[in-house]
């Protein structure tokens, strides 16, 4: 994703040579009248002229030619190749064949769309509303309007246009997302357009090696720009902003704008969602070359569950409201997550869970804290319908029980706080306006989301 509040920052220039002894605005040649040579330096001259002439023409063809009538005029006369244009065969992505990166960007640029967003940044000294403005990628799902992007992209915007490439421009509406896995789905509405959806491949495919490509909005201008390369390395682990990621590794040239596009494979059908891009390392060094993109069959499932949902209700949900065990001595237990509620019928409640309780562990993980509940349950390792086993500490006894997580759609379900506001200018990743909006989007709902005084 890009975002500029000022595009004409942006400047683009010219690079030129000087010639140190070349041509000088201040010299002001002689009238061609005014300059007589003498005969026989005029033939030598004459013969020097042609005798260039020849060389150039043998060895560059049908290039620049330089003509001399040696009448005083100096005329010059340009060639140009005679050789037809190029044309590109307009082809369908049927997954059978390989496609030219032409023919891929021919079959696909329709599918693809720039992205631009506001937000509310935030109130000025006189409270007035600032907006910031940031732009993405994305790619048509289907044929009825459905788009597939990053979450960071739309993450959250007030307003959001989706352009195709033929200028038409649509309002979206955010349908649903989710940070975990940075992807968000967004509805047009083309009336009775028909618009045309991308061929979606499957990832487990890939090679490294293999060419890739994609099209997208780089620096929130140069829209519809294609660029390619080849899968650098498959189920590369990333660390986005505290979120684990396996990603396809790419060479593939990405820069701000492309986040949200779609990544094709060599069949011009996508394997990926193009969302960041490493330029340096931590002590600075810079780094080239060093794309990646979320695999489509991490996400295929999840997209289509925004689409019928309007949200991924894979992730896992416990049902408890938690506090670290270190602001409870009564309980005997230094290190650990304090149960300081359970939701009446959720997983928690079913797996014996009380108000009282000390979870030590979950599965492999070690508790110590109240925000290890928090990654445990909120990370990737567990989905709905998993079962884990929970170990917890009840009046000094050490206890295990056997934990099948619910689906988000389960979670109680209440308003979200109006005080809720994102942080100015921050559109890269999932921000929550306080701590209750954080645990509302692991534990969600009802006495579930809330933190517990200390």
């Amino acid at each position: 994703m890009y975002q500029n509040d000022d595009k004409s920052s942006y400047e683009y220039h010219y690079s030129y040579r000087s010639d140190s002894e070349g041509f000088r605005p201040d010299q002001t040649p002689a009238p061609m009248e005014l300059q007589k040579p003498k005969r026989g330096r005029a033939k030598r001259v004459a013969a020097g002229i042609l005798c260039g002439v020849l060389l150039v023409g043998g060895s560059v063809g049908a290039g620049w030619l330089l003509k001399d009538r040696l009448d005083g005029r100096g005329e010059s006369q340009m060639m140009r190749s005679d050789r037809p244009l190029t044309e590109v065969e307009t082809v369908s992505v049927t997954g059978n064949e390989r496609l030219s990166f032409s023919q891929i960007y021919n079959a696909n640029v329709d599918s693809c769309v720039s992205i631009n967003t506001s937000a509310l940044a935030g109130y000025n000294f006189f409270g007035q509303p600032v907006q910031t403005a940031s732009a993405g990628s994305g790619f048509i799902l289907t044929a009825d309007g459905y788009i597939a992007t990053n979450c960071h992209v739309v993450n959250g915007a007030t307003d959001v246009q989706v352009t195709l490439n033929d200028g038409t421009t649509y309002a979206a509406q955010v349908v649903g997302s989710d940070a975990d896995y940075d992807i968000a789905v967004l509805k047009v509405d083309p009336g009775e357009t028909k618009l045309q959806p991308v061929v979606l491949g499957t990832s487990q495919n890939l090679t490294v090696g293999e060419d890739v490509s994609t099209i997208g909005n780089p620096l929130g201008e140069l829209t519809f720009s294609m660029s390619r390369g080849i899968v650098s390395c498959l189920d590369r682990e990333i660390n986005l902003d505290g979120t684990p990621f396996n990603m396809i590794q790419v060479d593939t040239a990405i820069n701000p704008g492309n986040s949200g596009g779609p990544l094709f494979n060599s069949y011009g059908e996508v394997v990926g969602i193009v969302t960041a891009k490493t330029s340096s390392t931590g002590n600075g060094t810079a780094a080239e070359g060093l794309g990646f993109a979320i695999p489509i069959d991490d996400v295929l499932n999840m997209l289509k569950d925004i689409m019928e949902n309007g949200q991924v209700t894979s992730h896992a949900y416990m049902g408890v409201t938690v506090a670290s065990a270190s602001k409870f001595p009564q309980t005997g237990v230094r290190s650990g997550a304090y149960v300081a509620e359970v939701v009446e019928g959720s997983p928690a409640d079913q797996a014996g869970l009380q108000a009282g309780d000390v979870i030590t562990m979950i599965g492999t993980s070690t508790i110590t804290s109240q925000s290890d509940v928090t990654s445990a349950v909120g990370s990737k390792t567990y989905k709905a319908g998993d079962t884990a086993t929970v170990t917890y500490v009840r009046d000094g006894q050490v206890c295990t029980t056997e934990l099948t997580f619910g689906s988000t759609l389960d979670k109680p379900q209440e308003p979200k706080p109006q005080s809720a506001v994102t942080n100015p200018g921050q559109q890269g990743g999932e921000d929550y306006g306080d701590m209750e909006d954080f645990f509302n989007q692991f534990f969600g709902g009802s006495g579930y989301g809330r933190r517990n005084a200390a």
